[in-house]
C-alpha cells in the first residue's frame, strides 16, 4: 500500500509539472506565427490588430516591421544559445503614417522606415552627419524600407533637415 501511495504522488507530480511546462512555455520569434504570438504577449499589444510587413535577419538579430492598429512599429529579436529568437525591444510610432526606427546592427546604425496605408510621402531627404540621404516610397502602401546610413567612427549621428516630398515631387514638409 505504501508503494502505491508513493507512485501516486510521483504520478501526480509528473502530471502537474508537465501541465505547468506546457502552459508556461516561452514563445519565440522563430517564424511568422510565433512572432505574432510574441507581439500579442507583450503588455500593451494584447488587443492590437497586428500586420507583419517584413522580417529581416542580420546574423543573430531579427527585425520585424509591422503595423499595430495601422501604426508603424517594429520588434527586435536576438538568437539565444539554443537558436531561438527572444524579443528584446518593441516600439510603435503612433503619431505618423511613416515611422523611423534606428536599430544597431553589427555596431552600425541603420534606419528602418515603416509606412502604413495612409502614408502620402513619396520621398524623403535627410542630412545625416553632413551627408544627404534620400529614399523613395510608394504612397498609400504599407512597407518596410531599410536605409543604410553613413559610417560614423564615434557612433554619434546627427540628423538634420528632414524634407518630405509627395508623388509629384512637391515639398510637403521641411526646409
Amino acid at each position: 500500500m505504501k508503494k502505491w501511495g508513493v507512485t501516486s504522488v510521483v504520478l501526480v507530480l509528473v502530471i502537474v509539472l508537465t501541465v505547468y511546462y506546457f502552459n508556461t512555455k516561452e514563445v519565440y520569434g522563430n517564424d511568422r506565427d510565433s512572432i505574432e504570438k510574441v507581439i500579442y504577449s507583450i503588455e500593451g499589444y494584447e488587443d492590437q490588430q497586428i500586420e507583419i510587413l517584413d522580417i529581416q535577419d542580420f546574423n543573430d538579430y531579427r527585425f520585424v516591421g509591422f503595423l499595430s492598429n495601422n501604426h508603424p512599429s517594429y520588434v527586435e529579436f536576438y538568437k539565444n544559445h539554443k537558436g531561438n529568437y527572444e524579443w528584446r525591444h518593441i516600439e510603435t510610432d503612433s503619431n505618423d503614417s511613416l515611422g523611423f526606427f534606428l536599430p544597431f546592427i553589427h555596431d552600425d546604425l541603420n534606419m528602418m522606415v515603416v509606412t502604413n496605408y495612409e502614408n502620402e510621402i513619396a520621398k524623403i531627404q535627410i542630412d545625416v552627419n553632413g551627408e544627404s540621404v534620400e529614399q523613395e516610397f510608394t504612397p498609400l502602401n504599407a512597407s518596410v524600407t531599410w536605409i543604410e546610413l553613413p559610417q560614423s567612427d564615434s557612433r554619434d549621428y546627427e540628423f538634420k533637415n528632414y524634407r518630405y516630398y509627395d508623388n509629384d515631387g512637391h515639398l510637403i514638409f521641411g526646409e
